[in-house]
């Protein structure tokens, strides 16, 4: 298949549905029953595992399914100086779905500082045990700000919101470099909140909150901007744009036009991997937006139902986003990870084998 660098023709977001003996091992630390190392151990068996069915899907970005988080975004902010994760398990609902859990609340309750390395052991255990190409997926920093706005952060701490933002980016950088020395270059940020400014529930909140939502894309791509700043030319960047992922159900909805011109132009990131499994993201046109530098990994095969896509039908669709962003600037991927929290998605561990091998078997038979 031919190859781009990265991301790759057919490729994936990342996460993975975390096997018995990690969920079991996870309960039992929880009860105290084992320790911190004790846990490594089961996940490092089975991410081990999960390396080798992955590679053999073919799959060429390789990840540790982030078997080691709970959440895709709290486990690694938590990290950061000024951080508090807080706040129990509530219940939450909007008309379209019913959800039994929401995450607890993320503060800034001090200065922000990137104290210690956060995903560098992580990848480098990936690295060894994989001849492919090892990404890392990390939460975007717009999640430290979006969900609980200015009354999130600590006023005393930021008595002026720019220089929140410049440490929060400060402290991306630091991570992203000592990833890059660890030998990463293939680096995703997940960030749910610039597709949640395509809804507009999400839009009022945002308004509800003090923020202008037509203002927000701009600050959130300056925030990374600044965060991606100093990577070096081998280091690809992407970005995944998520409406919701928790157990098969989602968010937000609404196509990517409200932040599209934002999204593509002043984002220096080099790929964009963009959910385009249903109705709910809209159709393609936004896409006219993207520069030709960019590259878009369309994510039309669902991570949320066990069915099956038609490789035809899948093909059909990557030939109308076409009309918008060239064929050899476009790859194939899930439309999101199987399991952003630890829950997972509503299907079974064979159902996500075959998603992949679907990808890539789809994208063997479009770019040959």
């Amino acid at each position: 298949m031919s190859k781009l660098n990265p991301p790759f023709r057919a490729d994936h977001v990342g996460s993975l549905l975390r096997p018995p003996s990690v969920l079991a091992a996870r309960d039992r630390r929880a009860r105290g029953e084992i320790d911190a190392d004790e846990l490594r151990t089961v996940e490092d068996e089975a991410i081990a595992a999960a390396i080798g069915q992955l590679e053999s899907t073919g799959i060429r970005s390789i990840t540790d399914g982030e078997f080691r988080r709970a959440w895709f975004h709290l486990d690694f902010l938590e990290q950061l100086d000024g951080v508090t994760v807080s706040g129990a398990i509530a219940s939450s609902s909007d008309s379209q779905v019913t959800v039994g859990v929401t995450p607890p609340r993320l503060a800034v309750t001090g200065k922000l500082r990137h104290a210690r390395t956060i995903q560098v052991d992580d990848y480098r255990f990936v690295a060894t045990h994989t001849s492919a190409t090892p990404k890392v997926a990390i939460p975007s920093p717009t999640m430290v700000h979006f969900r609980g706005g200015r009354a999130a952060i600590d006023i005393e701490s930021y008595p002026d919101l720019d220089d929140f933002f410049e440490d929060l980016a400060q402290c991306y950088r630091d991570e992203i470099a000592a990833l890059y020395a660890a030998g990463a270059r293939y680096v995703q940020l997940d960030d749910t909140n610039l597709a949640y400014l395509c809804d507009p529930k999400m839009r009022q909140g945002a308004i509800d909150r003090g923020d202008d939502p037509d203002e927000l894309p701009r600050t959130y791509a300056a925030l990374i901007n600044e965060a991606i700043k100093d990577k070096p030319d081998d280091l690809t960047v992407g970005i995944h744009l998520c409406r919701g992922n928790f157990r098969s159900t989602w968010f937000a909805s609404g196509g990517y036009e409200p932040v599209a011109e934002v999204l593509f132009n002043d984002l220096d990131v080099d790929a964009y991997f963009l959910e385009y499994d249903d109705e709910r993201s809209g159709d393609f046109a936004p896409l006219r937006h993207v520069p030709d530098d960019k590259t878009v990994v369309l994510g039309l095969v669902t991570t949320k139902r066990p069915e099956l896509e038609d490789a035809d039908e899948l093909k059909a669709r990557v030939d109308e986003a076409s009309r918008y962003v060239p064929l050899e600037r476009l790859c194939l991927s899930p439309q999101c990870g199987f399991s952003s929290t630890v829950h997972g998605n509503e299907i079974t561990e064979d159902d996500q084998w075959a998603k992949l091998r679907l990808v890539v078997e789809t994208a063997e038979g479009i770019w040959g």
